[in-house]
């Protein structure tokens, strides 16, 4: 740089100088101790001037070197406040962003970021994926354990449904048995024959004409065939008479059934078949036995 070169030149330049004033001191100092030498040879009151010759040159050394020292004070101080000035200069340069020493590893730093950059969103973009994936198995993982978990359930909701129904069939089958076994012993206990039992009532003996409900066809038809053959052996004379008295028993005797039905009806079953089939046919033999 210019100002250390002015420097150096200005150093070697004041080197160059003492040393040429100590060679010619020397030289001096050589020639006057040949001097001296001779002088001591040749006269003896010559010490008394070496003396103050001494102390002179000593004097004018001290002298050269307080200045030499002085130089160098002044040197350094140059020297500092130039290199002071070097610095400001860097940094503001530097503050700047100017500085070439500044500019270079900026370069470098910023494509350094660049790449770490582009590598940091490449692993956020992975991170992202696995972090996906991961809740997209979790989710399959419990839908999957869902529905074992609900086929299970079925399976035991139904095997323990299928274990009830067996054992309810068990029981209606232990109880048809038993139920069989206790009717059947209920039918020997009532064949068996008790002579102090008073739950058998005696026949009744009805004297006189009756009616017979829930009669069949064909006991109405073999009556009424009983009927036309007695009419067929009787005589007129007799038959009419037997005509009248037994027409006006039988009117009578429907009269009565029919308030009997009025005061006490029949079961519809009964009544309906009474009056389709037995009533119709009484009614039509009392009539034609009235008219005859």
């Amino acid at each position: 740089m210019p100002v250390h070169s002015r420097g150096d030149k200005k150093e070697t330049n004041h080197h160059d100088e003492m040393e040429v004033d100590y060679a010619e001191n020397e030289g001096s100092s050589s020639e006057d101790e040949d001097t001296e030498s001779s002088s001591v040879s040749e006269d003896g009151d010559s010490s008394e001037m070496d003396d103050e010759d001494c102390e002179r040159r000593r004097m004018e050394c001290l002298d050269e070197m307080s200045n030499l020292e002085k130089q160098f004070t002044d040197l350094k101080d140059q020297l500092y406040k130039e290199r002071l000035s070097q610095v400001d200069a860097k940094l503001q340069e530097v503050i700047a962003g100017k500085a070439p020493e500044y500019l270079e590893p900026l370069a470098t730093l910023q494509e350094n970021m660049q790449i770490r950059t582009k590598v940091a969103g490449i692993y956020r973009e992975l991170c992202l994926e696995s972090v996906k994936n991961k809740y997209e198995c979790e989710i399959q993982a419990s839908r999957q354990h869902c529905e074992s978990e609900k086929l299970l359930l079925y399976d035991t909701v139904q095997s323990e449904l299928e274990e009830k129904i067996r054992r309810l069939e068990e029981d209606r089958h232990s109880i048809d048995i038993t139920s069989e076994l206790w009717n059947d012993e209920l039918q020997s206990r009532k064949k068996r024959k008790d002579p102090f039992s008073p739950d058998k009532k005696k026949p009744v003996v009805v004297s006189g004409p009756y009616i017979v409900y829930m009669l069949q066809d064909l006991d109405i038809l073999e009556d009424w065939t009983t009927i036309r053959k007695a009419m067929a052996t009787l005589g007129p004379h007799r038959v009419k008479t037997e005509r009248k008295s037994f027409c006006l028993s039988s009117h009578l005797l429907f009269g009565d059934f029919l308030s009997h039905l009025h005061t006490k009806p029949l079961p519809p079953h009964w009544f309906h078949f009474i009056s389709e089939h037995y009533m119709q046919n009484c009614e039509k033999f009392f009539w034609s036995l009235c008219l005859m």
